[in-house]
This record gives C-alpha cells, structure tokens and sequence, in this order.
C-alpha cells in the first residue's frame, strides 16, 4: 500500500514538471514547430495532446508564425472547419495564411475583391509570393475584362517580388524589360535578369541535389575569373552527372491546392467548353475569364498565365512535347544567340512562341 502511494506520488511529480513550465517557454516551442511544420497534422496533432497545449497552440503569437505547410490540406479535405482555422490565423497576423486564403478565395472560391484584399495585405509586408500573384493578376486583368489590364502596376509589384528574391518575378521582369511590356524596352537588362534567374534556379537544384557541386563550381568560377582564362565551358556539371539538370522547383502548397481543386471541381478544366488551367503544372493558376491566357503559337495546345510559368514548363516538359518543325526552328535560334554571344537559355526565344488569343470561340465573358 504505501509502495502503491509512492509510485502516485512520483507520477504526480512527474506530471508537475511540465504543469510548472511558463507558458512564454511553451508558447516558443509551439511557434518554432507551427513556423516549420512539415503538414497540418504535425501541429494539429499537439492541439490534441492536453488541453493547456490545445489552448497555448491557439494563441495568436503562436498562430502568427505559421509557416504555408502548416495550410497545405488537400481540396478533397477542404471544410469550413479549415476555413476558419486560417481565418482565425489571418486575423494573428500570418502572411502565410494572408496569402492562401487570398487565393484560394480569389480562384477557388470566386470571391475575387476579398481574395485579393488579403493578397493584398501579405504584400504590404514584403510577401514575394503575394506581390507575384498580384502582378500575375495585373498584367492579366485576372477577375475583370481585358481592358481593366495594368502593365505598369504588374511591372512595379514583380519588380518589388523580384528585389525580395523571387525567381518567376526576376524571369518575368526580364522578359517586360526585353520585350517593352509595361516598361520601356531595356533588352540588355532584361537578359542580365534572365540570367540570374536561371542562376538561381540552378544554385538551388545543386544545393537539393549535390551540395558539394556547388562549392566546387563556385571555385571553378574564381579561379576561372582570376586567370583570365579563354578555356571552354567548366566541365562541373558533367562530372557530377548533371548535364542535363532540369528539376521542377517545388511547388507552394496553395498552387498545388488549386490544382487538385479545378481537377475535382472542375473535370472539363481545359477543354474548349470549360475554363484553361495554367499549363505549367507547379502553378494551378484557371482563367477567370474566356481568352484570358497566352497559348504556344506553334501548337496552340497550351496555355500559360504567365512568361515565367512558360518558360518553366518549356525546359521541364514542353520543349519535348510541342511540333517538330516549330521545336526545330527554335533550336536553331538559340544555336544563332549562342553563336551570337548570347546566355544561350531557353527564356530568351520561349517568349516569341506565344500570343494572346483573341476571338477564339467567342470573345471575352465577364
């Protein structure tokens, strides 16, 4: 009897020790986990665990940090449950959650005014994604006729997302600079930024990929500038065997909610009776009007919402894909910009394979 009061009295000692933690100590932790969250259930599991942790993951500093794994639930799971979780994380303050409820909103839901309010409000605290997004939105005149279109305001928000790093801003900014569109035409600025996009792109595919390339081309390339050497191309790829390095970067987990949701929502997204997907398979972005997108000028049988995504999909999977006789032709423009001094990537000839559709079945429906 008394050994039996003993081991109680331990278990309620034990028990003590977390009962007597601060909640500025817990409330740290939960932050630190909601911010870095592989999925919903790694945080939503802890709200199940005891009701002092249930009601400490729902403070607001703790809601405030969420990181956009923390909302990557799937269409098919979608509920006002879900809805009102990332309404109550808007209101703490997450940008995360500002910008996948504004789009989720804006395309799924066709709640186009509140969607990008809240777009809108991530961007005002130097979201990249949400000042993408509303570019994308601007230069498409997404949720309005053509004519509501703003080049220059598109121009100005993917210049913002781009100086905060954004890859798919930095290659849209290049192609508005090469090619005048909302900006006065800058073809040599606007090829410096295409370069450093593809940089970027391949900076990040080495470090997923083989980390230790990385460094050792970036020795390669201070020993190559120091020696003024004229030797050809650095050989660094080929060793690694990453000659061909095309890897998809991953995709945010809200444009892959848009995806799954047109897929479920939507079977005839793509066909000429129903509205066009963004073919690029990372994005998700629909229409939200007849003829809103640019389609291929040689195929015609993809469409793209934006230079960026159709550059991306051009070197992952289009290129492959699209006519013989057009692929050809373009081949032969980027061995002409190779022999002509040229950067030699795909996004300087992607762009001049597409053009907007205008009175195809029908004109543009509000």
């Amino acid at each position: 009897m008394i050994h039996r009061r003993k081991q109680r009295t331990t278990s309620q000692e034990r028990s003590d020790l977390f009962d007597g933690l601060p909640d500025d100590i817990i409330l740290s932790i939960l932050s630190r986990l909601c911010s870095t969250a592989r999925c919903p259930s790694d945080f939503v599991n802890i709200l199940f665990t005891c009701k002092r942790l249930n009601r400490l993951g729902l403070h607001p500093l703790v809601l405030s940090k969420s990181g956009s794994k923390t909302f990557a639930i799937g269409a098919k799971n979608w509920s006002e449950q879900a809805h009102r979780f990332m309404k109550r994380c808007v209101a703490a303050g997450s940008v995360e959650a500002c910008y996948t409820l504004g789009m989720i909103r804006f395309y799924c839901l066709q709640n186009r005014g509140s969607g990008a309010s809240l777009m809108a409000k991530a961007a005002i605290r130097s979201h990249a994604q949400s000042l993408y997004s509303l570019a994308v939105i601007q230069f498409n005149g997404s949720g309005g006729s053509k004519n509501q279109k703003d080049l220059r305001a598109g121009f100005a928000l993917c210049g913002r997302a781009a100086y905060l790093g954004h890859v798919d801003a930095i290659r849209e900014l290049g192609h508005c600079l090469q090619d005048g569109y909302g900006v006065r035409r800058n073809t040599a600025e606007g090829r410096r930024l295409l370069v450093q996009a593809s940089a970027r792109e391949l900076a990040s595919a080495l470090r997923a990929v083989a980390p230790s390339a990385l460094h050792v081309l970036k020795r390669q390339l201070r020993n190559k500038r120091e020696s003024n050497s004229n030797s050809s191309n650095l050989s660094l790829l080929s060793d690694f065997g990453l000659n061909n390095l095309n890897l998809p970067s991953e995709a945010h987990p809200v444009n892959r909610f848009l995806t799954e949701w047109f897929g479920l929502f939507n079977p005839d997204s793509g066909s000429d009776t129903g509205i066009r997907m963004c073919s690029n398979s990372g994005c998700g972005r629909p229409e939200t009007r007849r003829n809103e997108f640019r389609r291929c000028s040689a195929c015609g049988t993809v469409n793209y919402c934006s230079r960026a995504c159709q550059a991306q999909d051009w070197k992952m999977r289009h290129k492959g894909e699209c006519s013989p006789v057009a692929a050809a032709v373009v081949d032969a423009l980027v061995m002409n910009n190779l022999d002509g001094g040229g950067d030699g990537f795909d996004d300087a000839v992607v762009d001049d394979r597409t053009d907007e559709v205008e009175g195809v079945g029908g004109g543009p429906s509000e």
